[in-house]
């Protein structure tokens, strides 16, 4: 039998159980995959712990991305046929052997992707897009500033800068992570916990940063709004080391945006920006300008290890479990 990590009762990643599960027939419109892998997300341990703005109903198995091989589908299903390799984007769930789904949240992986790659490419890489592309609305030539730039979200937002033209500031704690950051586009990087906001002036001849990527909050928003261009925008995508105060006068003086991003919330309420992000992601993707950098892998059953890479902030880009990766 197939087998999933529960989440029974709130707590921490130790008090999840992996659990054999029968599989149950489809009904109409849905499809079988068999999961190769695995994406982890912080929200994920935000989740488990009922921290989340989502609450699933207990019990519930984690996770909101996987990739996987069609085994089954139901005969009024025309989309998908049994052998495709595909990436699966459930709300929750994907902590599993083997998940049913609907066509609407599966999409072909790219072929330049293994199961891993394609169990962590549209949380990050989605999320990014929807802050750069569609809120913030970026243009070739103009300067990214990229808190957080080794994980997940923050690399597949260096990433997307340099596809889109920009000129990419990544900021991340430690040596290591910052070469990654280089490696995957970074045309500067400054280590976090020391002022950056000199350096991003010396960076843009002064006129300092068109657009934020903030997953990280606290001291390091305050100190961007001190460092933006005349237009900035400043996209607000977690608060990891707190919230951070917007002073309204650095706001007004420079006609900045403060943009909140809640990337699968928006595409919940308006679907129709989910077609024109996949496709133009996906030809990325095939183009080889982007894919998840994923520095661990690890099995199912070591999911508690996994998570704990996330919360000590150990991964750099992202973290898969893996289950029968061909």
């Amino acid at each position: 039998m197939p087998r999933a990590v529960v989440c029974r009762e709130l707590g921490e990643p130790e008090q999840l159980r992996l659990e054999e599960f029968e599989s149950k027939p489809l009904k109409p419109g849905q499809v079988r995959v068999a999961v190769r892998a695995a994406g982890l997300n912080y929200p994920d341990v935000l989740i488990i712990a009922g921290k989340y703005q989502h609450k699933p109903t207990l019990p519930f198995v984690p996770g909101m991305e996987a990739a996987g091989d069609v085994i089954e589908v139901a005969a009024d299903v025309k989309d998908f046929a049994v052998g495709d390799r595909v990436m699966v984007k459930p709300r929750e769930g994907s902590y599993t052997e083997e998940i049913i789904s609907v066509p609407a949240d599966l999409k072909l992986m790219p072929r330049t992707f293994d199961y891993a790659q394609g169990a962590t490419f549209f949380a990050g890489h989605g999320t990014a897009y929807y802050a750069l592309v569609d809120r913030a609305q970026i243009k070739a030539g103009e300067t990214l500033l990229v808190h957080g730039a080794a994980g997940g979200v923050g690399l597949a937002a260096v990433e997307l800068g340099k596809a889109y033209g920009a000129k990419v500031i990544a900021i991340a704690s430690t040596d290591e992570k910052l070469a990654v950051a280089k490696a995957r586009g970074a045309d500067h990087v400054l280590k976090s916990g020391e002022p950056f906001r000199d350096r991003v002036k010396e960076f843009t001849n002064d006129r300092g940063a068109d657009v934020v990527f903030d997953p990280v909050g606290g001291e390091a928003f305050e100190e961007s709004l001190r460092c933006i261009n005349w237009n900035a925008r400043l996209c607000i995508i977690g608060f990891l080391q707190g919230v951070g105060v917007a002073k309204t006068n650095l706001v007004l003086i420079k006609n900045a945006t403060v943009l909140g991003v809640r990337a699968g919330e928006a595409m919940r309420r308006d679907p129709s920006l989910a077609g024109p992000r996949q496709r133009d992601l996906m030809r990325l993707a095939e183009e080889g300008k982007i894919s998840p950098n994923i520095s661990h892998r690890l099995p199912l059953e070591r999911w508690a290890e996994a998570m704990r890479l996330l919360i000590d902030r150990k991964a750099i880009g992202r973290v898969a479990l893996v289950m029968n990766e061909k």
